[in-house]
């Protein structure tokens, strides 16, 4: 099999602001190998760049062999430890649409899942002034609603959105607070009836978590502390859900055994994405059915998608019906 890789930069719409940093433009990188395509979304926050998904992709060319179906023993030869997390997700994503474009079935009946039971996934508000963020989510009609807060003025955000529309709120830290900020914080924003908030505090402080969760009456979800499924156990008993996103776990393989951790340790699960072109994110969707919640809203965020996969009808996640991922080009 052949491999190759080119960089994909992604325009936003507006910018995007989060605790971490605001952006313009991503910088992702397509992964081919033959007629299977994945993505490879570049995010400062891990360390990694477009060139080091490139040079991870040529240095792993030697180890594809030439039968795609082998994808256990395939993956299983590639590195990790150290090396590009976004490139191999992206291998394991192009592996899988490859694999289903050879069988002529779409993702979701490889896996043997039900497409109608994809849940409605949330629209991101990123961070700016209180009146700003209040306008995009009135204006954005939808009915579930994920604001990005933890950059300071926590509460005056969100209570100018609550103000502004009825949708559900979800809520994402990332990893902005202190622990006696979270707990301050989280009460006067439980006033404006959020169902959970992601990451409250900073990525290894898994103690924190366990100490937060016994101040606070809000459900709280891990996201940067929940990379794959190892993170997991020493997560039990600290927090209610976690976020799976494919370049966290390695792809979709990745995914689905990490959201099987999950519940074996009584997690929910909210499958979510990064800043992706609907390569990623309808890869994502393929096994949304296996999710109590889903946040796949990336390619509403970017103004020059050059693929057509999963639909949004409202929140409602349509997914395509062709072999493999579905995709087509615009």
């Amino acid at each position: 099999m052949r491999i190759t890789a080119e960089p994909l930069d992604l325009f936003l719409r507006t910018t995007f602001t989060i605790a971490h940093g605001a952006s313009d433009v991503r910088h992702n990188v397509l992964v081919r190998i033959d007629d299977g395509i994945g993505e490879a979304p570049i995010v400062p926050y891990y360390h990694e760049s477009p060139q080091g998904v490139m040079d991870y992709c040529a240095q792993i060319a030697p180890l594809l062999g030439d039968d795609p179906f082998q994808i256990e023993d395939i993956l299983a030869r590639l590195p990790r430890a150290g090396a590009s997390a976004a490139g191999y997700a992206a291998i394991d994503v192009a592996l899988h649409d490859l694999i289903g474009k050879r069988l002529g079935v779409p993702l979701y009946k490889l896996f043997g899942l039900n497409p109608a039971r994809v849940p409605e996934t949330s629209f991101t508000i990123s961070i700016d002034q209180p009146e700003v963020m209040a306008a995009r989510a009135r204006d954005s009609g939808l009915p579930i609603l994920k604001i990005k807060i933890g950059a300071g003025n926590d509460v005056a955000m969100v209570k100018a959105i609550r103000n502004a529309t009825n949708a559900r709120l979800r809520l994402d830290a990332n990893a902005g607070w202190t622990r006696e900020q979270a707990a301050s914080i989280i009460p006067q924003l439980a006033e404006c009836d959020i169902e959970f908030i992601e990451q409250p505090l900073a990525r290894q402080d898994w103690e924190g978590l366990r100490w937060l969760k016994q101040r606070v009456i809000v459900p709280i979800f891990a996201d940067e502390s929940a990379q794959t499924e190892r993170d997991l156990p020493k997560l039990a008993g600290a927090i209610d859900g976690v976020v799976v996103k494919l370049m966290k776990t390695g792809g979709l393989r990745g995914a689905i055994k990490t959201m099987a951790v999950a519940r074996a340790l009584d997690l929910q699960v909210m499958l979510s994405c990064m800043v992706e072109s609907s390569v990623g994110v309808t890869a994502a969707a393929h096994i949304a059915p296996l999710a109590d919640y889903v946040d796949l809203d990336g390619p509403l965020l970017i103004a020059n998608d050059p693929f057509v996969g999963l639909h949004y009808d409202g929140a409602k996640i349509i997914l395509p019906d062709a072999p493999g991922l579905g995709l087509q080009s615009k």
